[in-house]
């Protein structure tokens, strides 16, 4: 069984009413719910701080790093 809840005052308290035994065993399983930063947010301060890049790098990046023939 899977029972929601959310911490108040270091207690977990579940959101609805759930008859389990007294000592019964449970396992707490954290969500987290941060946000994950889109590819923009993580990279914006280094997008477009190289000017001189050739024009066509996107297309051919592979001849311009690994010297592969165009394509």
């Amino acid at each position: 069984m899977v029972y929601q809840g959310h911490v108040k005052q270091g207690a977990i308290v579940l959101d609805e009413p759930a008859n389990l035994p007294e000592g019964a065993q449970v396992t707490v399983d954290v969500e987290d719910t941060t946000p994950i930063p889109s590819l923009y947010e993580q990279h914006k301060d280094i997008i477009g701080i190289i000017d001189d890049m050739p024009e066509d790098m996107a297309a051919q990046h592979d001849h311009y790093i690994h010297g592969t023939p165009k394509r």
